[in-house]
């Protein structure tokens, strides 16, 4: 496993809060599940050489390299350490050795153009800035022909999210969506389509669950934590504000209350492209 530095704060930030969360491949299947429906969208045959940008804890990556045995190979990319060291040891215990995991800023990538078939990011892109910029980068490694595949969040996704970019408003700045493009399928495509990939297929699919009073509630304290929560919002706010923040969340949840319970949406896009063949 190889390390470079990590450079500014936010990234440290978002290394440091996976560090905290390398189990999250234990937390029931949404992960795995989510990793399993982006790969069968990709068409990945044996002998072929992968790239999985912000592998985690190597769930597309292990799964990649079962499928492209010996004859192919797997490179596994990720700021968190903590997320690498999970994906290692899960690596040894399957007995693969087509997997090469690397610590890297993924702004900063340096592999040969026109050399990968396929490039995953799944559950990635909302923490990885300037988007557009690095998919054009991801297009350049791919070799003609080769496809990408993404996962997205519909702006209609996490309780605590859609009240933070309604809350923000009233502070007089705009608290973007989880990803502002790929927030809807027609985002999704065009995101895409002006990376110049073709063939772009979105399909969506419906997670989320009913979740009752006092889940909601401590979802306010999970998401206050998360690096883009802070980036986005909490450092605008001081904590008479972030009080009368919270306090309009909970009223807002009990309007949501169902004999159900209160609905979390978790809402994801599937994006595959494929890389024009030169002519």
């Amino acid at each position: 496993m190889n390390n470079s530095r990590i450079f500014n704060d936010y990234k440290q930030q978002i290394a440091d809060y996976f560090n905290r969360r390398n189990n999250y491949d234990q937390e029931g299947d949404f992960h795995p599940l989510v990793a399993h429906h982006l790969i069968q969208g990709a068409d990945i045959q044996a002998g072929q050489h992968i790239l999985d940008i912000a592998t985690g804890t190597g769930l597309v990556a292990i799964e990649a390299a079962q499928i492209v045995g010996n004859s192919g190979s797997v490179v596994g990319v990720d700021l968190s350490e903590g997320m690498l060291r999970r994906s290692q040891s899960k690596i040894t215990a399957a007995g693969l050795t087509n997997i090469e995991l690397k610590q890297e800023d993924i702004e900063t990538l340096d592999f040969p153009y026109n050399h990968f078939d396929r490039i995953f990011c799944c559950c990635g892109i909302p923490y990885i800035p300037n988007i557009p910029t690095n998919l054009r980068q991801w297009h350049n490694f791919l070799k003609p022909g080769g496809i990408i595949a993404l996962t997205g969040i519909a702006e209609t996704a996490s309780l605590v999210s859609n009240f933070l970019i309604k809350n923000a408003k009233n502070y007089g700045f705009k608290f973007p969506s989880w990803s502002e493009e790929t927030a809807t399928p027609e985002k999704s495509q065009n995101l895409l389509q002006n990376a110049g990939f073709e063939k772009i297929q979105v399909t969506e699919e419906q997670f989320g669950d009913y979740i009752n009073f006092e889940s909601a509630q401590n979802l306010w304290e999970i998401i206050l934590h998360n690096p883009l929560t802070q980036m986005n919002f909490v450092k605008y706010l001081n904590s008479d504000q972030l009080n009368a923040a919270k306090a309009q969340y909970l009223a807002e949840l009990e309007t949501l209350v169902t004999p159900q319970g209160i609905w979390n949406d978790l809402t994801l896009y599937y994006m595959v492209g494929r890389k024009p063949i030169s002519r």
